[in-house]
């Protein structure tokens, strides 16, 4: 019997990989977070044990696999906000905060850090990058 159980386990997969469009290194997204936001979830069948995020602003691909496979901007229902330029671009997924609400009156992240802290948030699958939507607000002053 092998001893590997006593043993701390080391997953050996990267969490990032870069993506097979820009070449940028991409984090990797779950499964579960890019079927909140692409076009017809129902038939969309995830074959790839692993899922990459681009947040490259000029790259179409949004999503892809270790298998190859891309989603790009044109197939996602979801605005992605790190991909635009508008006022209007979404920063908070959880709970509707654009740029414009940002720039109108800077104290909203405030809100967005007290309920992230009350653990009302849903970051992991509201926000497209699976990751924390305080991640994309921008710095006051910039």
């Amino acid at each position: 019997m092998s001893d590997c159980c006593s043993q701390p386990c080391h997953n050996s997969h990267p969490k990032k990989q870069r993506c097979p469009a820009c070449g940028q290194e991409c984090a990797e997204v779950s499964a579960r977070t890019i079927s909140h936001h692409i076009q017809q979830t129902w038939s969309w069948t995830p074959a790839a044990a692993r899922y990459f995020f681009c947040d490259a602003p000029d790259c179409a691909v949004v999503y892809f696999g270790e298998d190859g496979a891309t989603l790009n901007t044109a197939q996602l229902r979801t605005r992605i906000g790190v991909k635009e330029k508008a006022d209007d671009r979404p920063l908070c997924y959880c709970f509707g905060v654009s740029l414009a609400d940002f720039q109108r009156d800077p104290a909203v992240k405030d809100f967005v850090i007290a309920q992230t802290k009350a653990g009302l948030c849903s970051c992991e699958t509201s926000n497209p990058s699976g990751r924390c939507c305080l991640k994309d607000f921008p710095e006051v002053g910039d």
